[in-house]
């Protein structure tokens, strides 16, 4: 199964917020054995809301699944030689500090990488570890607005729009989880460990390949088209009697068809429309016309009929719709987690472990320092020298349950 596929390989997590968790996380979901490592007094994603669930952050809950917690002040000497120890035996370590900081501890990749030469040091940070902006700070919606995505988003006339969800963090997570993966084959191969550098303005590019090869073709500024795709017509939402429906009928076989079932066969013959060219530059009128014939029916209706005459179509789902649908309970990507602090929390998991994994639930997000005796001990630092660092306030031990 791919949720045991990276048994064995051990990881360093730290980093904070969502980007560099995410990855951490998803190395946890595929069975790697995932430290996550942050100060004493925890990383800042977890002081990140509302919501909080007995006052434990839903977005530091949403990305920390499946890893052990460990709790050091690396500003110590003691601290940064406590992680030396570790890297040397880790395979991949992931950071997202701003660049120049793991230098200034002595915990950068040239550094770790003499004691581990095996190991893959993961780089995340706004915009790079070099460059003219390296040093600049970012969260994801600075980069979702200096990467040109907040242009392309909205109505033709709304205010910048940015996508709610942090989805600059998520593709960088996902980004990075892809080179790690890439980096440890290498390795497994016979080759050395190498230092990953990612950003979130990079992935931000990589996720309008399609908007940003369109400008490099043409030279244009996207058009902000709301709910439509810029190049395909009709792909957008229209109205209904009782909500909305998206429909996508531009390939000729399905707009054809829609006419029909529309009962508009004068539309085929309309120059205007006449393919998806033609219908994309006169996109106002097509969505006027169309909308006032969805709109004489509620959705339901339309959703039998066009799903009948083969034309891609789905309803405007919310997130209460989308939890209770069979196709949401059939992918198996919520998972419970029994978290000692927050309870009994329905969470968004592993989406490629499929239905079966609904039986094997995710470990919970782990307290601040939770397992740090165990991982110190694990990672071979005599049990003399961990009540030492506890004693000096260098490592702090969480409750355990």
């Amino acid at each position: 199964m791919l949720t045991d596929s990276l048994n064995g390989i051990q990881v360093l997590d730290l980093s904070h917020v969502v980007a560099g968790p995410v990855c951490g996380m998803l190395l946890g979901d595929m069975g790697a054995d995932v430290v996550k490592i942050e100060p004493i007094g925890g990383e800042l994603g977890r002081r990140i809301g509302p919501p909080y669930v007995q006052g434990e952050s839903v977005v530091a809950l949403s990305v920390n699944r499946n890893k052990r917690g460990l709790a050091i002040d690396l500003k110590a000497t003691e601290g940064q030689q406590v992680l030396q120890h570790m890297a040397a035996r880790a395979d991949v370590l992931i950071e997202s500090f701003r660049p120049g900081v793991m230098q200034r501890l002595g915990l950068d990749a040239p550094a770790l990488l003499q004691l581990q030469p095996k190991l893959v040091y993961c780089s995340i940070s706004a915009f790079g570890q070099t460059g003219p902006w390296h040093a600049r700070a970012g969260v994801d919606g600075i980069v979702q607005a200096v990467a040109g995505l907040m242009s392309a988003i909205g109505s033709e006339h709304s205010d910048p729009l940015k996508v709610s969800v942090p989805v600059a963090d998520m593709t960088t997570g996902y980004l990075a989880t892809i080179g790690i993966l890439g980096a440890l084959h290498k390795v497994r191969a016979g080759g050395a460990g190498q230092h990953l550098d990612v950003s979130l303005y990079n992935a931000t590019l990589m996720l309008q390949q399609v908007g940003l090869a369109f400008f490099l073709a043409t030279g244009e500024e996207p058009r902000k088209t709301g709910s439509a795709a810029p190049y395909a017509a009709p792909n957008e939402a229209f109205p209904t009697a009782d909500g909305w429906i998206m429909v996508a009928a531009y390939q000729p076989e399905r707009w054809s068809a829609l006419c029909s079932v529309l009962d508009m066969p004068a539309l085929r013959d309309d120059p205007r429309f006449a393919d998806n060219s033609a219908r994309v530059a006169n996109r106002p009128a097509l969505q006027e016309l169309l909308g006032a014939a969805l709109r004489r029916h509620d959705t339901a209706h339309w959703l039998a009929r066009l799903d009948a005459a083969d034309i891609l179509c789905a309803p405007i789902a919310g997130y209460r719709e989308v939890a209770a649908s069979a196709q949401y309970r059939h992918s198996g990507i919520e998972t419970c987690l029994q978290h000692p602090v927050a309870g009994s929390l329905r969470m968004p998991g592993f989406g490629l472990a499929g239905p079966a994994a609904t039986a094997a639930p995710a470990a919970p997000p782990p307290l601040v320092g939770q397992h740090s005796v165990q991982v110190l001990a694990e990672y071979g630092i005599p049990g003399t020298t961990i009540q030492t660092l506890l004693a000096r306030g260098v490592v702090a031990a969480g409750a355990a349950f």
